[in-house]
Parts: structure tokens; sequence; C-alpha cells
């Protein structure tokens, strides 16, 4: 990972109450314009910062698999469904299908995806941060802040933007 995603994360941890309680107050208020801010924070983080000089996520925690992801990433990958599941996922707490292991089976040295065209759903949306109804998903962002530099920088930007 590269210095500077570091400096992101270190800076995110050390402001994580300020950033706490900014997306509590925020989410009570729902501003009108928070879309636009996070939307807007989003394209221009994603201009400096490359996944692929980063790959914490794939290396720290496992999407949700739907099960039409499942038939789906099973198909490509010519695998019966059953064979899929048993060899890389497992039942979280709340049920839902996991990866087994991290970093993910998937992942290639150089953080691409070997799946990448077929991955699951939560891999294309992550880190949600350009979703539409982003008050309802802060406790998400606050948690994605944790392990995506991005998030962290766009969450640190939101607290200047709305303090």
């Amino acid at each position: 990972m590269e210095e500077e995603y570091k400096e992101y994360l270190e800076q995110a941890a050390e402001q994580k109450n300020e950033i706490e309680s900014t997306f509590k107050r925020i989410k009570k208020k729902n501003p009108r314009n928070l879309d636009d801010v996070f939307h807007d924070l989003h394209e221009e983080t994603f201009e400096k910062v490359d996944c692929l000089n980063c790959g914490n996520c794939c290396k720290t925690t496992s999407p949700i698999f739907r099960d039409v992801d499942i038939k789906r990433i099973a198909k490509k990958l010519k695998m019966p469904i059953a064979s899929f599941e048993k060899n890389y996922l497992r039942k979280d707490e709340e049920e839902d299908w996991v990866l087994q292991v991290s970093p993910c089976a998937f992942l290639n040295e150089d953080n691409s995806c070997h799946i990448y065209d077929f991955r699951p759903q939560a891999c294309r949306e992550y880190p949600h941060t350009d979703r539409k109804k982003m008050s309802q998903i802060l406790l998400l962002t606050q948690k994605n802040a944790e392990v995506c530099p991005a998030v962290a920088k766009i969450s640190l930007e939101v607290v200047k933007k709305f303090t």
C-alpha cells in the first residue's frame, strides 16, 4: 500500500470519534446536499487513489455473495455451485455467504481481481461512496473508512465540510 494511503487510514483512525459524531449529526439533519458532497468527493478522491495500489479491502474483508453472484461466478469458473461454495465460501453469523479466508482467493499479486468481470455485486459497488441516500449508510461508510484509504479521505473531507 502506498504511504499516502496509509496516512489517510491513520488520520481517519486518529479522528474516528470526530467522524462518528459528525456522521451522527449528519444523519439527524439529513442535509439535502449530502449525496452531492459525497459524490463530488468520491470523484475527486478516485482521480488520485488507485485501488490497484492498495487492495486492502480484498486483503482484509469479505463481500457478501448473493445467490445470483454465486451462480454467475460458479458458471464462469465452470464449477458446480456446491463445489464453489465448499471451496471458497462459508456462512457468517447472519447466515450470509462470505469468503472462507482473507485475503480473497481471487486477488492476484498485483492487486487485480481474477474474477473482476463477474465479481459479486458487493465488490462492484464498493466502497459505496457514490450511492444515493448516503445518510442511510453512514455507519457502513464509517466502518469502510477503517479499511479503504479512499473512504478515509472522503470521510475526513466530509467532516471538514459539515463542521
